[in-house]
């Protein structure tokens, strides 16, 4: 999902992206209008700017969650290989290599706290890689 004040942005099972007013509930479909949205949050592995996150090989259910951070210039993704990856955001090249990458347990949620800055990001992963 990806907040604004006044939008609110989800993706389905049938890995479409929806975006919706609220509180309304009423489904925005011009794309013109969606695209000058300036969303508050971002965890939704679906997009144009976030294209880069799928590995050549990947299936869509392989990555699970993704979220930028605050200042809107780096992404953590989490997918079913136990991969934490850092990107660039937005990252809307196909087959981006990663700034960082670890290797944990199956990945299913993921968030960056707003006081983190890439490099505390890099050096809590580099101390949680085994």
């Amino acid at each position: 999902c990806k907040f604004s004040v006044v939008n609110s942005k989800v993706s389905t099972g049938s890995y479409k992206r929806q975006v919706y007013e609220v509180p309304s509930g009423k489904q925005l479909v011009d794309q013109a209008v969606i695209d000058r949205i300036t969303w508050a949050t971002w965890t939704s592995v679906l997009g144009d700017e976030v294209i880069g996150i799928w590995s050549r090989h990947a299936e869509k259910a392989d990555v699970n969650c993704a979220c930028v951070s605050h200042s809107g210039i780096n992404l953590v993704t989490g997918d079913d290989f136990g991969m934490v990856k850092l990107f660039d955001f937005p990252c809307p090249e196909k087959f981006v290599r990663t700034c960082f990458c670890m290797v944990t347990t199956s990945t299913v949620d993921i968030r960056i706290l707003s006081c983190f800055s890439r490099r505390h990001m890099l050096e809590i992963f580099s101390s949680l890689n085994l």
